[in-house]
């Protein structure tokens, strides 16, 4: 060797590819293949800042005592030991955040992604275990709403003074060829009685025909199906008496109802289209963007709402607020009447309709109006007035924000079919937001009680 090297070096190409570093570039270079023993536990390999330890810590401040009392399996008595419900809880409430909305993508989720792994602990999952805990304890996610909010009032972060609602229409997991008129449904429902009557005429014929789990899924889904067709010729003949109790246009189309969800309603959505739907109701304090009420029903319209949603509220936090803006949707005479009480301190902030025969007479539609109630009155008048108008643009800086907030989380179709189990769905969208909310108020110094 020439120089003073410790190994032979190639010799250089001046004219190759790469004349300045003399020679092919080297690279770092994936080695799947090899074996690497790393001895850390789930707890060391998960990052201090993830969500899924804000989540579980959330969860173990949660009173699910309702849910440990109602497992069966207890110590001294036979049965498989069941999975812990703040498992379950911190899984479904940080699948809502990442806005995974499916129970099959929830359980891959726990097999192959770092922090489901973390939150299982090691605890083997299924979609099944997963997708009947969403929907089946929705008594106690009401309960866990309500302990929720209570605990933010009594630390002093939300005041309640002023609350803003809003309704959202959210797709119903429903086609809209599932819509049948009732003379279809007759038929549908004559159809699946027949197949239930020849399943069983088949079974007493020949019992060894097919296997007995085919058997029984057979016959389950010719019940099932018997089942939904008669939930939607009820549905139908629901939806045929409010027609004819409005009248009018709306005798002209025929009353349908749906097969696949009989609950669902065809409602225009805010893209101007119609869809099966339904309509989501939150009530939201202004000052913090905390969620204090939530309701679906399955109404086109948001008339009537509000009067239920502030004695929500009441029942839930024993405070009835004494501001509570909504928009024109909301806006019935009776309402204002029974919610706007100035002696009692409650005022309800909405738009006055103003008529296009007022605008062209060049009438005032905030002057007082003959033979109104003095609470119509009061209303009216104050809506006119520019501090009205300052508090009143609260509304759309509360509501709206959270509405799109839900959206952005995957709140755009339920996956669920049933107003009960949509019900539940709704519940776990507002849980996870004040969950948000609760630790940003955490962080902020406004919540100073410890653990709330």
């Amino acid at each position: 060797m020439d120089e003073a090297t410790l190994f032979e070096m190639p010799e250089r190409n001046p004219e190759g590819p790469d004349s300045q570093g003399g020679g092919r570039p080297r690279l770092r270079t994936a080695e799947r293949d090899q074996v690497v023993m790393r001895l850390l536990s789930l707890d060391q390999m998960l990052p201090p800042d993830d969500d899924a330890r804000a989540v579980w810590d959330f969860v173990c401040q949660c009173d699910l005592s309702k849910l440990l009392n109602r497992i069966r399996a207890v110590e001294g008595h036979v049965g498989r030991n069941a999975t812990d419900p703040r498992i379950l809880m911190a899984l479904w409430l940080l699948a809502t955040l990442k806005g995974v909305g499916s129970a099959r993508e929830l359980a891959r989720l726990c097999e192959r992604h770092l922090s489901y792994q973390w939150l299982c602990g090691d605890v083997s999952m299924n979609y099944h275990t997963l997708a009947d805990f969403r929907v089946q304890y929705a008594d106690v996610l009401d309960d866990l709403l309500t302990e929720q909010v209570a605990a933010l009032v009594h630390a002093g972060a939300v005041k309640l003074e002023r609350v803003a609602q809003d309704g959202m229409r959210v797709r119903a997991n429903a086609g809209k060829a599932s819509f049948r008129r009732a003379a279809t449904l007759e038929e549908c429902l004559a159809e699946a009685k027949q197949r239930v009557e020849e399943l069983q005429k088949e079974l007493d014929e020949d019992p060894g025909a097919a296997s007995r789990r085919e058997r029984a899924a057979r016959q389950r889904a010719a019940r099932e199906r018997v089942e939904k067709v008669t939930a939607a010729m009820k549905a139908c003949a629901e939806v045929q008496a409010a027609k004819e109790k409005r009248g009018g246009d709306s005798l002209k189309n025929p009353a349908r109802a749906s097969t696949t969800d009989a609950d669902a309603r065809t409602m225009k959505m805010a893209n101007g289209g119609y869809n099966p739907a339904y309509n989501v109701q939150f009530s939201t304090d202004t000052a913090t963007q905390v969620i204090v009420g939530v309701e679906v029903i399955n109404k086109g319209t948001d008339s009537g709402q509000l009067g239920p949603m502030v004695e929500q509220i009441e029942e839930r936090t024993n405070i009835r607020p004494p501001e509570v803006l909504a928009d024109g949707g909301f806006a019935t005479n009776e309402e204002i009447k029974q919610l706007n009480d100035p002696e009692q301190g409650h005022k309800v902030y909405t738009p006055v309709k103003i008529e296009e025969k007022q605008r062209q007479r060049g009438e005032d539609p905030f002057a007082p109006r003959r033979g109104e109630s003095p609470e119509l009155t009061e209303w009216r008048t104050r809506m006119g007035t520019e501090e009205a108008k300052e508090i009143y643009k609260e509304r759309a800086s509360t509501a709206e924000c959270v509405n799109a907030l839900a959206r952005n989380r995957g709140f755009q179709q339920f996956p669920v079919r049933g107003l009960p189990k949509v019900r539940a769905v709704a519940t776990w969208f507002v849980l996870v937001h004040n969950f948000c909310r609760w630790r940003t108020l955490r962080a902020t110094g406004e919540l100073k009680v410890s653990g709330r």
